[in-house]
């Protein structure tokens, strides 16, 4: 551990590029970083190793490209999954779990009863709770419980899946649906919600963002609610402002029948003073 040396790391960093996506080499990086700062602490490593590792970057990464399933891709890719991988699918759909989250779900974290699915240690180490819509409460009641596992979705064997990449492929493909991923499933949920109107904050809460910036990228899918937020802002300063125009100037406004006044489109050209013409809105003389 104390031969490590940054030029030798930035190597092994450009060979991983052929295999990894930035995302992962980064992910391995910071495991590297963690690993050698225990050792230093313990008495392994030297602090030159870890000045030595510290000094890597990170590679950039581009996560702003997110992949998630219209309304009628969700109900074709359903429809085309196997018997064990629809209640996995249609999980995922209707709560925005990560797939280890799905995988290692156990019967005891479904309360049907006050309607919630609890997760106690998600990703971000923090506890999280779960909704369960009407969907999820039919699709809860009617799938056997395994007597001999305590998890909602097992082989046979009782353990849980370790993955359902080749069905999930095979139903992407029947469902003519590309560019998708499992993780997109996810994608879908926060996409779907944000679109349907539902503040971001709630979004973040359900998907179990630590911080709000994860939760943004899913923002540019609701430009009407922030039309709707903006012309409300407008709404509330104009009658603001017309309160004010009225207390400061209402005493000069009559209902005079002599008064020029009483139809503001119908006022007298006078001095030059320029007005607004009702029929063509043009501006006259």
């Amino acid at each position: 551990m104390n031969d490590l040396n940054t030029r030798e790391i930035e190597q092994w960093q450009s060979r991983r590029l052929k295999y990894n996506k930035p995302s992962t080499v980064n992910r391995l990086l910071a495991t590297l970083k963690h690993m050698v700062n225990k050792g230093t602490q313990w008495g392994m490593a030297s602090d030159r190793a870890l000045k030595q590792v510290r000094n890597v970057r990170l590679l950039p990464e581009n996560n702003r490209r997110l992949r998630f399933l219209s309304i009628e891709e969700c109900q074709r890719l359903i429809e085309c999954c196997h018997k064990d991988l629809k209640p996995i699918v249609v999980v995922a759909l209707n709560t925005g779990m990560r797939r280890g989250e799905i995988f290692n779900l156990k019967w005891e974290q479904v309360d049907l009863r006050h309607g919630f699915i609890l997760l106690d240690t998600s990703k971000n180490g923090e506890r999280r709770e779960i909704p369960i819509n009407t969907t999820l409460e039919y699709l809860f009641k009617e799938m056997p419980h395994s007597i001999e596992s305590i998890y909602v979705f097992t082989g046979k064997d009782g353990d849980p899946y370790k993955g359902v990449k080749r069905s999930y492929n095979t139903a992407l493909r029947n469902a003519e649906i590309y560019g998708a991923t499992f993780h997109s499933l996810r994608h879908t949920f926060a996409s779907q919600l944000t679109m349907a109107g539902v503040d971001l904050t709630s979004v973040q809460e359900l998907l179990g963002h630590k911080s709000l910036n994860m939760t943004l990228r899913y923002a540019h899918l609701a430009p009407e609610h922030k039309t709707k937020a903006v012309k409300k802002l407008d709404e509330v300063l104009r009658n603001t402002e017309e309160k004010d125009f009225s207390s400061h100037f209402g005493s000069h406004f009559t209902q005079d029948s002599n008064s020029d006044l009483v139809n503001p489109c119908k006022v007298r050209v006078s001095e030059g003073i320029r007005t607004p013409d009702p029929q063509n809105h043009n501006l006259v003389l």
